[in-house]
């Protein structure tokens, strides 16, 4: 006979958490690799933590790939990234702000 599961999720919530964390993590590294590793317009490449996806054109944006996007199967992540340049953080933020001008947006 089969014993019953007695472990409930709050017994397991913090080994879920450093998962789910680890995971992310994990992802980021893949998707900075899969996109060159550095900053499409700067260079930049110290800290992969310090580089953003920012969508080309927006409106064909699935999903956001920071924090719940890298919950998304591997394959369908790398199809959202492709829509995406790799840029450092200041710069995703000119972007943002307008004080740069992509090319082919």
């Amino acid at each position: 006979m089969a014993r019953k599961e007695s472990r409930v999720y709050k017994d397991r919530a913090e080994y879920i958490k450093r998962a789910v964390t680890k995971r992310r993590q994990r992802i980021k590294e893949l998707i900075v690799q899969y996109k060159g590793g550095v900053c499409e317009i700067c260079g930049y490449k110290k800290c992969i933590w310090a580089l953003d996806l920012h969508h080309k054109n927006p409106g064909t944006k699935s999903f956001e790939l920071s924090g719940t996007g890298y919950s998304q199967a591997w394959e369908k992540i790398k199809r959202e990234a492709d829509k995406c340049m790799l840029v450092c953080a200041n710069c995703h933020r000119e972007i943002e702000a307008e004080f740069v001008t992509l090319k082919n947006k």
